[in-house]
């Protein structure tokens, strides 16, 4: 368990390009990932954009800031090519690791924690089939996969700011809905290359280094999952977000409801016996339900983003969805969403 619990925020859309985060990078071509980005400028032009946009969205002085309005953790988006050419399948991306280095120090002299989080698999763009591929006992990108891991570990097991890894970010497990199957990975399939991850990490560092799992939308499918006690610092990941939920209550109690959602899922993950982290949230409410004026929508989701910390508190955790978006989303950027919160609240309210 954590001396400190993690209160931080993302780093989307830097290191692994979101179209929404920054819209103008895609604009002029009309692409919305970066492979077709990629392909419709032109290697040269390509790199000189990326290179531009990796040194000026998220500098030292972002992370200053994430200090001073009272976090203490960053999660940090990257792509399995982060190692470019000199790691395994590095694909169109470009390499990305001095950008990761910065970003340890710059934390470390800010005191905040890193968390690493894998957002796409080799193949491409984080898709689906494209982690079947990866995650498949004789998948192909499996073993590249699994060497990523071990590289970083082995780059940042000794690092003061290093947190942990997640090696997958959004995986969504098969499962069944009523009498269907929602598509998606076996649940067999995505342990086992958990396991697989825990394993190559533990060689590397035995214990230090904190390793965690995306619960892929199944909060209640790891109760018997690494529960021997030679599985050490292991750690679940939950999103909550509940933008696309269907809710028709537009009074005060609609948020009292979508925070007790918030609760019963993550009491299914509570009960694996494992610590538990937000990965991601935000103040994004239901379309259905939001104010039809831009000061009543930023008053419901203060209200709405206070209720979900409270809910919180429980777990070890959490990570705002995202620190900054290029359009100031005021549900989705931190420094809007969460700039009526003093420093002191997060103590205040256990945090």
């Amino acid at each position: 368990m954590l001396e400190e619990k993690l209160r931080g925020v993302n780093l989307a859309g830097w290191l692994v390009l979101e179209p929404w985060v920054t819209p103008s990078l895609f604009a002029s071509t009309g692409t919305f990932d970066e492979l077709n980005l990629a392909s419709s400028l032109g290697s040269e032009k390509f790199e000189a954009l990326i290179r531009h946009h990796r040194d000026t969205f998220i500098t030292e002085e972002d992370f200053a800031a994430i200090e001073a309005r009272g976090f203490n953790a960053v999660r940090l988006p990257i792509a399995w090519s982060v190692f470019g050419k000199d790691g395994p399948r590095p694909g169109v991306r470009l390499a990305s690791i001095s950008y990761v280095d910065a970003a340890l120090d710059w934390a470390k002299a800010h005191n905040l924690k890193v968390l690493l989080c894998m957002a796409n698999t080799p193949s491409g763009n984080g898709a689906r089939e494209d982690q079947e591929l990866l995650l498949g006992p004789t998948g192909a990108f499996r073993a590249p996969g699994l060497e990523v891991i071990r590289m970083l570990t082995e780059r940042y097991k000794g690092h003061d700011a290093f947190f942990g890894i997640e090696p997958l970010d959004e995986p969504i497990a098969e499962r069944w809905i009523g009498f269907s199957v929602q598509p998606g990975i076996p649940l067999r399939i995505l342990k086992n290359f958990y396991h697989d991850c825990y394993e190559v990490i533990r060689k590397v560092s035995p214990g230090k280094v904190a390793v965690v799992f995306s619960v892929a939308g199944a909060p209640g499918a790891w109760c018997h999952f690494m529960h021997q006690d030679c599985y050490v610092n292991v750690y679940l990941d939950m999103h909550m977000y509940h933008y696309g939920d269907q809710n028709d209550t537009r009074d005060a109690s609609m948020i009292r409801h979508i925070v007790r959602g918030s609760k019963k899922e993550l009491n299914k993950a509570f009960r694996s016996k494992k610590p538990v982290l937000v990965g991601e949230w935000s103040a994004a409410l239901p379309v259905s339900v939001t104010s039809p004026t831009l000061e009543g929508r930023v008053a419901q989701e203060r209200i709405y983003a206070s209720a979900q910390i409270a809910s919180f508190k429980k777990t070890q955790g959490w990570f705002f969805q995202t620190w900054k978006t290029e359009t100031k989303l005021s549900a989705w950027d931190a420094r809007l969403a969460l700039s009526s919160f003093e420093r002191s609240f997060f103590s205040q309210t256990g945090w």
